[in-house]
């Protein structure tokens, strides 16, 4: 029968200043009454297949080059803090119940070591089990001599364990080749992988992907991971919103598990000080503070820009004006057709939907439209591919007002020379999606929208970078190959943007109006919801 759980006992420690020496006496003392008791060794591993924390803290050991500057031996006792003791229950809960779970960390909480330490164990204790890792480069899994590898403390972890808890015949050598760990004893192993090879090797019992939020191709990497194993463990510092970690973390369909740094007994608010003090602001967002938007330094939308919008309400803000429709049309099988309208400062409606043709999605359209009753002031289309199509019907309806919109047009010679002179801002775009989301961008920091999660991601997620002077918007296509989803309800939103037609005296042209009215001047106050 298997030994009962129970909560794990975890030694005192002065965590800001260790002394590890009554430690390794208390262990010592231990082993030589494993040593001197016949039997005994047995029933601890059926009590530690049940309780693996109170094991790697029982027996397990972590190595800091660092501790060689405080004058502490770099090899030492794992004694757990109560976070990491939570954590390892935790992966067994999802290691038993076959789940996903997804593990959100600040920088130097010990994951790295926690992670191949509770796979080491239940190595040891679960005959059969296959334990997987990858990460988004080989070097970080497995490179013999370098202790920045997961597989260099996995062999250290197992190395130092006593005799009696390694395997019998145990031999690092020869059981603990490049990317492989095996158990002679009961059969089972820790495998890993690295970069597009993530999830094409054996089916695994758990996996651990390290640092997933920077993989390169997240989604081919889930897809084949989901034919390998029930229970998939997403460990990462974030990297920007929209890409599959930040779904996964925000979606509300994984258990997540946080690690901040205020759990970690070792640190304290002048920790954090000097942190901020010697660190890049956006890496104290992505590695400390754990804040998706701040955590890259090209961002084009700040996070919290888009926080006030969500938390401003309805009646804090002017909806005057006619309606302004924005419509971002499929542009490929899995993308999403979708619809914002505002009003002024306020966004009365953001929709999408999927797999419809050029007739169909118009007429959703109007559907969305019918309600209000009234002409709107514009209808802005992304006209490339679909979008075509869609203006064609859409002006059958409501004329004039519907504009076909080039998002790409390129903001000097496209233009035309009548507006040349009117395009420049004070920023440079390079071309209409860029312009689109500058006016975008001012306007949030008056406007009112819904709060959804997923829209603030679609709303931060893009990047921008410089072309020939000019700041240019990350393409959907770059965005998709870094694992994010196309922005369907951003765009449309931006679309709203396309052609402001104010002032009267500028010319209304239909793709130009808003870059014309930006170089006149800044939109007054009594004017700023347009």
């Amino acid at each position: 029968m298997a030994a009962e759980r129970v909560e794990t006992v975890l030694p005192a420690l002065d965590w800001k200043h260790p002394d590890y020496e009554p430690i390794i006496q208390e262990r010592m003392r231990r082993l030589q009454t494993i040593r001197s008791t016949p039997g005994m060794v047995e029933g601890l591993k059926e009590f530690y297949k049940e309780n693996p924390a109170q094991f790697i803290t029982d027996w397990g050991v972590t190595s800091d080059p660092r501790n060689a500057d405080v004058g502490l031996p770099v090899t030492v006792p794992f004694v757990l803090f109560p976070k990491q003791a939570e954590f390892i229950d935790w992966l067994v809960e999802r290691w038993k119940g076959r789940e996903d779970g997804l593990v959100e960390k600040s920088r130097d909480m010990g994951l790295s070591w926690l992670c191949v330490s509770i796979a080491a164990t239940l190595w040891l204790f679960n005959p059969g089990i296959v334990i997987g890792f990858g990460s988004r480069k080989e070097e970080y899994v497995d490179r013999i001599g370098d202790p920045k590898s997961l597989f260099w403390k996995l062999r250290e972890f197992i190395n130092n364990l006593p005799i009696e808890f390694q395997p019998s015949g145990w031999n690092a050598d020869k059981h603990a080749p490049f990317m492989r760990v095996l158990n002679p004893e009961n059969g089972a192993a820790i495998v890993g992988e690295a970069g597009d090879n993530i999830g094409r090797g054996n089916r695994t019992a758990i996996y651990f992907k390290d640092e997933s939020a920077f993989y390169e191709r997240p989604d081919a990497i889930d897809a084949a991971l989901s034919q390998t194993s029930n229970c998939k463990i997403d460990v990462s510092t974030p990297n920007g919103s929209g890409n599959p970690f930040y779904r996964k973390r925000f979606g509300g369909k994984l258990k997540v598990f946080v690690f901040d740094w205020r759990d970690d007994p070792r640190k304290d608010e002048a920790w954090y000080q000097r942190q901020c003090e010697t660190l890049e602001p956006h890496v104290v967002a992505q590695e400390i503070d754990r804040n998706y938007e701040a955590s890259v330094i090209n961002a084009f939308v700040p996070g919290p820009l888009v926080d006030d919008a969500m938390r401003r309400g309805p009646t804090q803000v002017e909806a005057i004006g006619r309606l302004r429709v924005g419509v971002d049309p499929a542009r490929f099988g899995n993308d999403k057709f979708a619809v914002t309208i505002r009003r002024g400062r306020l966004v009365l409606k953001i929709e999408e939907t999927q797999k419809l043709d050029s007739i169909q999605g118009a007429t959703w359209v109007k559907s969305l439209l019918d309600p209000y009753g009234e002409m709107p002031g514009q209808i802005a289309v992304d006209e490339i591919g679909v979008g075509a199509g869609v203006v064609d019907q859409l002006r059958g309806w409501y004329g004039d007002t519907v504009v076909g919109v080039n998002s790409s047009l390129r903001m000097d010679g496209d233009a035309g020379s009548e507006f040349r002179g009117l395009i420049a801002t004070k920023t440079m775009y390079y071309n209409m999606r860029a312009l689109m989301w500058g006016e975008m961008r001012e306007w949030l920091a008056g406007a009112s929208m819904p709060m959804d999660h997923e829209l603030k991601a679609e709303l931060t997620a893009p990047r921008y970078s410089y072309r020939g002077g000019s700041l240019i918007l990350e393409s959907k296509d770059d965005m998709k190959a870094r694992g994010v989803k196309s922005p369907n309800r951003a765009d449309s939103l931006a679309l709203t943007f396309a052609d402001p037609r104010e002032p009267q005296q500028i010319l209304s042209h239909p793709v130009f109006g808003a870059a014309a009215h930006a170089q006149i001047g800044r939109k007054p106050a009594s004017r700023a919801g347009y």
